[in-house]
């Protein structure tokens, strides 16, 4: 009887084994990779300098991993470092990770889906404000051009949201803004509703733009940099929640992106009061709100641009 158990038991334990490594090998199927792509991409060598077809390549759109497909890069972050290879000052959040190299001498980066190897990661070189160079083998990447217009909507709350829609109706990239409130407990608040605070509703921007022309961290970066995000209960001399901070986002990747600048931020010293909160409906504000400054020809009084990043 106990030696039919132990069978038993192994015959299941096969079983699992087995379904566990065609379940592995159904999700590892990758691109077929011609000798040249191997040597690089698996045996982790490089190609020539200068010989790569995109250290040139200035065409707006995104690097991929030739072996699995996944985004790594985009042409907006790409520049000129002469080093004769394709060269980045930023990643798509989390698609790259880093290994130390055996020598210990320099950093490698590998695509973080598949483990494919891209090339090194330098730091403190002064090419970019943003002191990173992914110096980056064309033949790890795929190029994919962007061929029309790719339209997202980010959401943000900064005080007044009159001075919020100012500054990003004017930004490269924003197709369309309009203001309203977000983040309350009644449906199609008023502004004199909201403004009595017992809605929950922040004033908040809706900004539509066009990721070929500009990205997610170029609007996150301008919501911190027109306004006092130190600030708790309100913003200037408008005192309330309703003009709290907030970045309501609509996916994983514009949190990990809002959270990056957040540390960034708090690496300066700041101390950041700005929430993120997952976007809740958008209630579109009342007409004569929307534009309010173009409408009246002047300017916000609390939302004041100042470099950060």
């Amino acid at each position: 009887m106990k030696s039919n158990i132990v069978l038993l038991t192994t015959l299941v334990q096969l079983l699992f084994t087995q379904t566990a490594c065609n379940q592995t090998s159904k999700q590892m199927k990758y691109n077929s990779l011609t000798s040249e792509e191997k040597a690089v991409i698996l045996n982790k060598g490089t190609e020539r300098p200068f010989t790569g077809e995109y250290v040139d390549n200035k065409a707006t759109g995104t690097y991929i991993c030739r072996q699995c497909n996944a985004p790594l890069y985009r042409s907006e972050d790409k520049f000129d470092s002469r080093c004769g290879w394709p060269s980045f000052d930023d990643e798509i959040p989390g698609a790259v990770t880093r290994n130390i190299d055996a020598d210990g001498r320099r950093t490698e980066i590998m695509c973080k889906n598949c483990g494919a190897h891209l090339g090194h990661v330098f730091l403190n070189e002064g090419f970019t404000e943003k002191n990173t160079r992914y110096c980056v083998n064309s033949i790890s990447m795929k190029f994919i051009p962007a061929t029309k217009k790719v339209i997202e909507k980010a959401y943000f709350a900064s005080g007044c949201f009159w001075g919020t829609e100012y500054h990003f109706m004017k930004a490269k990239g924003v197709i369309e803004t309009t203001v309203g409130y977000m983040g309350g407990h009644t449906l199609s608040p008023s502004y004199k509703e909201v403004c009595t605070g017992e809605t929950g509703h922040a004033e908040t921007t809706e900004v539509v733009y066009d990721t070929t022309k500009t990205t997610y961290d170029v609007m996150v970066k301008l919501f911190f940099e027109t306004h006092d995000f130190t600030q708790v209960g309100g913003q200037g001399p408008d005192i309330g929640d309703q003009y709290r901070s907030v970045i309501f986002f609509t996916s994983s990747e514009q949190k990990q992106v809002s959270e990056k600048y957040i540390n960034i931020l708090s690496q300066k010293g700041f101390k950041v009061a700005t929430l993120l909160e997952k976007a809740p409906k958008f209630w579109s504000a009342e007409d004569y709100h929307q534009e309010y400054y173009d409408k009246k020809h002047g300017t916000p009084y609390c939302h004041i641009y100042r470099k950060i990043f």
